[in-house]
């Protein structure tokens, strides 16, 4: 980063104030599109979708947990990793602290990972996350989600982000929500892919305000790390971060 322009008092507030226009154009472009995301058309969910949770198989409907609405983030955590994905893991790490107030608003947030409910629960355990997590382990979910793909899927035209999934795709992170209505149907009303989650990523919302911002290059991996794999951080449980692909 370049040498800061020191300025007077007086200079940097004009500066300020500039900048300030520009936030609130943001806000407002924010508000839009928090409007339009809820005026998208709902898709009925008619195909059963199974989960192994640690109190036994379920179906989507019962993952509402006696709720209306259902938020699933899609953790980067397939059957032949031994850890999960550091980039979800940054993001979940922020998780935690929203259960009590999104459920007493009518909101369950999980996880789902294709990796079997055993791996799942010991890399919660290792992290120490409190989150309902979930296994779609030998179902079709991730899949029909656009989050996992195979040679033979990318071949049929599988998507990511809304466009054709690149030859060398394999997992990737995203989130969508659902709706229960009072018949017991399901709806899928909102998918988001790639940096779509980054507003949940508290640590970047404060680093966009620290005065280096973000300094990195444009990849996280360049400086976060699994929080227990920083050097002042205890060791990890025997979890070896280089058993999983780059």
């Amino acid at each position: 980063m370049a040498n800061p322009k020191v300025a007077s008092r007086e200079e940097w507030l004009e500066a300020r104030k500039a900048l300030l226009v520009h936030e609130k154009e943001e806000t407002r472009l924010r508000d839009r599109n928090a409007a339009e995301r809820l005026a998208l058309p709902w898709v009925k969910i008619d195909k059963t979708y199974t989960f192994d949770t640690p109190t036994g198989r379920k179906t989507l409907d019962q993952l509402f947990d006696g709720r209306s609405q259902l938020v699933v983030y899609h953790f980067m955590l397939p059957p032949e990793w031994e850890a999960g994905c550091p980039g979800c893991s940054f993001l979940v790490d922020h998780l935690d602290g929203t259960l009590p107030h999104l459920n007493h608003h009518d909101v369950t947030l999980i996880a789902v990972s294709r990796a079997p409910l055993d791996k799942v629960a010991a890399y919660k355990a290792r992290m120490g996350w409190k989150f309902p997590w979930v296994s779609s382990f030998g179902g079709e979910f991730n899949y029909d989600f656009g989050l996992s793909f195979t040679p033979e899927t990318i071949a049929a035209g599988a998507t990511y982000n809304f466009e054709p999934a690149s030859p060398d795709s394999g997992e990737a992170p995203g989130m969508s929500s659902f709706f229960k209505d009072e018949t017991g149907q399901v709806f899928h009303t909102y998918s988001s892919y790639g940096r779509g989650g980054e507003e949940l990523i508290g640590t970047y919302m404060i680093l966009d305000r620290a005065p280096l911002g973000r300094n990195e290059s444009g990849n996280m991996g360049d400086w976060m790390r699994r929080h227990d794999e920083y050097e002042d951080a205890e060791p990890a449980k025997a979890c070896h971060a280089e058993a999983i692909p780059a």
